[in-house]
């Protein structure tokens, strides 16, 4: 079994096009579709496969576009365990404007699950886990799904004597427990954490202790975007600049830092390593048009060159 597994509660189809100019009520004629597996584990599992680590994807599908999503996983050579269920996986379009060069992103909400088909999931989980050493938990949740239900998936990888890492937003971060060993979120995910703005570095340095200090989880990764990352631990603070490329698209570069940092840590780096070969990887999805991940050849040069700064 892979040392990575990952969890995908509301995976997708990413459809992913352009058009000339975005008008409303017009019929907008678009480009040939490019399509993706997506779904954040899912997106975390497939750049794991990139950068060279082996990861398999938990995930629920149902429908045509599951079926064409697991097709997809396959053509790529990333293992997958997927429970059927009745509902429709969703799918998810992104357009290129391409007079303006900006994207607009049109995310459905997913079919709902059941708790039959939770308690389901939770079982493949449960067999996937035997072995691996991280289980990363990446998304939104589906309609039907509690927001604790990342709790749940926590105390089973502490009860399967697994790291447990999360990358998710709203009431699902904030009811995800205490048994998380590293959580990665976006500032402004962390502000609404927080229930307050977080405008200078020092603002974030404390709120990311006392998130620490309360047992939230041991280690905090803060993606700043353009103005870097913060790690976080119950020993120190650490700020890292951001890797500048020059940006042809944005989708996959959280996922591809996701996916950067477990990987490193499976190598055995420091956190502070993982950290920086996250922050490549993420900066290397930058480099991809569209719906695509980071290219291990750029994730790896962009390391190179942070490894020296």
């Amino acid at each position: 079994m892979p040392q990575i597994v990952t969890l995908t509660m509301n995976p997708a189809l990413d459809i992913a096009t352009a058009t000339d100019i975005v008008i409303p009520t017009e019929k907008l004629r678009c480009t040939d579709p490019r399509y993706d597996p997506g779904g954040g584990g899912i997106n975390v599992a497939r750049a794991v496969h990139l950068l060279g680590g082996d990861a398999i994807a938990v995930f629920p599908l149902g429908g045509l576009s599951g079926e064409m999503l697991c097709r997809l996983l396959d053509a790529e050579n990333v293992p997958r365990a997927a429970v059927p269920i009745s509902g429709i996986t969703r799918e998810s379009l992104a357009v290129v404007e391409r007079r303006t060069g900006r994207q607009y992103r049109f995310l459905l909400p997913g079919p709902e699950l059941s708790e039959h088909d939770q308690q389901r999931c939770l079982d493949e989980l449960v067999s996937c886990l035997k072995g691996a050493l991280y289980l990363v938990a990446s998304g939104s949740l589906p309609p039907g799904v509690p927001a604790d239900f990342y709790a749940r998936v926590a105390a089973l990888a502490r009860e399967c004597g697994v790291r447990f890492v999360l990358d998710t937003s709203g009431p699902a971060l904030a009811r995800a427990g205490s048994d998380v060993f590293l959580l990665k979120m976006s500032l402004r995910e962390f502000e609404e954490l927080s229930g307050r703005a977080l405008p200078t570095p020092r603002d974030q340095e404390d709120a990311a202790r006392a998130l620490i200090d309360r047992g939230s989880a041991e280690v905090l990764v803060l993606s700043l975007g353009d103005r870097g990352a913060l790690l976080a631990t119950a020993t120190e603070t650490r700020s890292f600049e951001a890797v500048r490329v020059e940006v042809v698209g944005s989708v996959g570069a959280g996922d591809s830092m996701v996916a950067g940092i477990v990987c490193g840590l499976v190598r055995g780096w420091s956190l502070v390593e993982a950290v920086r070969f996250g922050m490549a990887a993420g900066a290397a999805a930058l480099l991809r048009p569209g719906t695509e991940l980071c290219c291990r050849e750029d994730a790896e040069r962009l390391y190179g060159a942070l490894a020296h700064v």
